[in-house]
């Protein structure tokens, strides 16, 4: 089962929904930056559950221990293993479905694969695991700081209440002031309402994280395979529950015509700019220095409090009824997910450019964190 991820930021993630603990540790993150427990603290908080009563009402207070590899307030160079331990678990909710499997569920393919499933929470197929990656992506963010890089994501759409308005409109700070993570008070409102009711239904509901990154330098991305945007679909397809992933004018690009797509280049303060920004800040899968931004949609929750027609282990046809504690839509909690995986893959190539274009870089500065 792959669970590492990155080139030269490498995390390697572990633990199961109802295990002792989920964990990660990172190899490749430099030596000398200011290890900031309170920040990456603070991650973990946006990404817990039993927020509000629109998410799962597991409590867990995921407060993290560092293992190894900070000293004295610094990273050392060494790998860095982060540990989160698991608190409230609920296994008996699950004992109806140890022979079952629950619709839109890895529940046949992971025991089709391996013959053998964890099906408390899902084990390792459930979103807890996500915790060992808004940790490690903590940590890319305060590397990123150091260069100018900022990452902020924050819920576009549930179901179909949509924000119409476009990043450059709105006031990102205030995502963070509503339970939904919307930018816009009055849409949150709208939308939390709208997530309660589908809760009280034994309902699920899905929808869209948008995220926009500031500050990218030119040239972060590697052709012919690992273009920047492709990586951050993958990057953004790996996470529960994602079902779509468009970055630029996306699918509605379709319908433009090449005259008005197309990015126009001019000059400002001796750098190359463009006019507009339909290529999201990626052209030939190489950050051109623009803002980047792209979406990622998440799909309904698949386990809803109705009962649902399935078969279970011996063929044989049975009902599924919903127990346990679940988010009855995703959105507000992925967004720090999202911006998480986004942090580690632009650090792994903001490293990766360092290692292949030394010559270039050693006319540079020293960075110092």
């Amino acid at each position: 089962m792959s669970s590492t991820y990155g080139k030269l930021f490498k995390i390697s993630t572990f633990g199961e929904s109802h295990g002792q603990a989920v964990g990660v540790v990172v190899d490749g993150c430099p030596a000398g930056i200011p290890f900031d427990a309170e920040f990456i603290q603070s991650e973990l908080d946006r990404r817990k559950p039993g927020q509000s009563r629109i998410t799962t009402q597991r409590r867990e207070a995921d407060e993290f221990q560092v293992v190894s590899g900070v000293f004295e307030g610094k990273t050392t160079g060494t790998p860095i293993a982060m540990l989160v331990w698991n608190g409230d678990q609920r296994s008996k909710d699950y004992s109806h479905i140890a022979q079952q499997f629950r619709p839109s569920h890895a529940d046949f393919t992971y025991q089709a694969k391996y013959g053998v499933r964890d099906y408390r929470g899902g084990g390792r197929s459930s979103a807890r695991e996500t915790v060992a990656r808004v940790a490690a992506g903590a940590l890319a963010k305060l590397v990123l700081k150091n260069i100018g890089i900022d990452i902020k994501a924050y819920v576009s759409q549930v179901g179909k209440l949509k924000l119409e308005k476009s990043y450059q409109e709105l006031n990102l700070a205030l995502a963070e002031e509503n339970a939904v993570r919307c930018p816009d008070p009055a849409l949150a409102q709208e939308m939390f309402d709208y997530i309660d009711e589908t809760r009280k239904k034994g309902d699920s509901i899905g929808g869209i994280v948008d995220c926009v990154v500031t500050g990218t330098p030119v040239g972060l991305g590697e052709p012919v395979f690992d273009k920047l945007h492709a990586e951050l679909g993958k990057a953004m397809l790996s996470i529960n529950a994602v079902k779509g992933f468009e970055y630029g004018s996306g699918f509605a690009g379709v319908e433009m015509y090449g005259s008005e797509h197309n990015d126009e280049f001019f000059i400002e303060d001796e750098q190359v700019k463009t006019k507009s920004n339909h290529s999201g800040g990626i052209q030939g899968g190489i950050s051109n220095g623009a803002d980047i931004y792209f979406r990622t949609a998440f799909k309904p929750v698949a386990t809803i409090m109705q009962d649902q027609a399935s078969v279970d282990q011996e063929g044989n046809t049975v009902t599924v009824s919903g127990k346990g504690r679940h988010d009855p839509c995703v959105v507000p909690r992925a967004v720090p997910i999202v911006e998480a995986m986004a942090a580690l893959v632009l650090v792994d190539f903001y490293l990766r450019n360092r290692a292949t274009q030394g010559l270039a870089y050693e006319q540079e500065e020293k960075l110092e964190f």
